[in-house]
């Protein structure tokens, strides 16, 4: 009896997921988990400018909770992998339906920002991946990466040492850059992808994007920007 109702709402699930709006649906909150990913991510990132002492803590406290990290990595992965599908699948299904897009004036942020989405995500993906091989397993030779010893963690000396390289510090800025680009588009397109609209609120939605996803990136960037210019070393 149970393995029939776990198929027959599977089979809804699935159903749901089919159609259109199942797949913006996934996309919101997916992108939901993602956004709040980047501002946690960045509010620890940022303590580099309290020290190697506090970032060094904050990796080895992590790290002292390895089931809560996993725990947070892998919903994260899965955000990102039904954040790309589905786009990936919307995006056909758009094509399908009309294959000549419309002709319309759209203010240029937003209209290049969503027409960056598609080619920006899997850019997006390769430097993350980039990312977890260079400051979280140190497989990226030549970089400097300091192994852990004895519960002592060196996240700040490998951010520093990472950052130090042009070519490191110019990828980090270009993907920070399109993340930000990313952002803007989501964070007031996630409103309309569940029906909220009007004239009068979606415009302020797009400002507040706008606003946050420059936050975000100016966040980001100061450090390997300030790492570059010798402020944090």
């Amino acid at each position: 009896m149970g393995a029939v109702a776990m198929d027959t709402t599977l089979k809804q699930t699935w159903g749901i997921y089919q159609v259109y709006i199942g797949k913006k649906l996934v996309m919101v909150a997916s992108g939901v988990v993602l956004v709040l990913y980047i501002f946690g991510h960045l509010a620890g990132n940022l303590q580099i400018y309290m020290g190697p002492a506090r970032l060094n803590a904050y990796a080895a406290f992590l790290h002292s909770h390895p089931g809560p990290l996993w725990i947070a990595r892998t919903v994260m992965l899965a955000a990102v992998g039904l954040h790309g599908w589905s786009s990936f699948l919307l995006w056909l299904e758009k094509r399908r339906a009309r294959p000549i897009g419309y002709v319309k004036k759209d203010d240029v942020p937003a209209s290049y920002a969503s027409r960056t989405m598609m080619w920006s995500g899997p850019i997006l993906g390769a430097f993350v991946v980039f990312h977890i091989l260079h400051l979280t397993t140190g497989s990226v030779p030549g970089l400097g990466f300091r192994e852990s010893e004895q519960e002592q963690f060196f996240a700040y000396q490998n951010v520093v040492n990472g950052f130090q390289h042009p070519a490191v510090a110019i990828a980090y800025v270009v993907a920070i850059v399109l993340l930000s680009m990313h952002l803007y588009h989501g964070l007031w397109s996630m409103f309309q992808s569940v029906g909220i609209s009007h004239r009068r609120y979606t415009p302020l939605l797009k400002r507040a994007a706008h606003v946050v996803a420059i936050l975000v990136a100016a966040g980001y960037i100061s450090i390997p920007l300030c790492v570059t210019i010798g402020l944090v070393k």
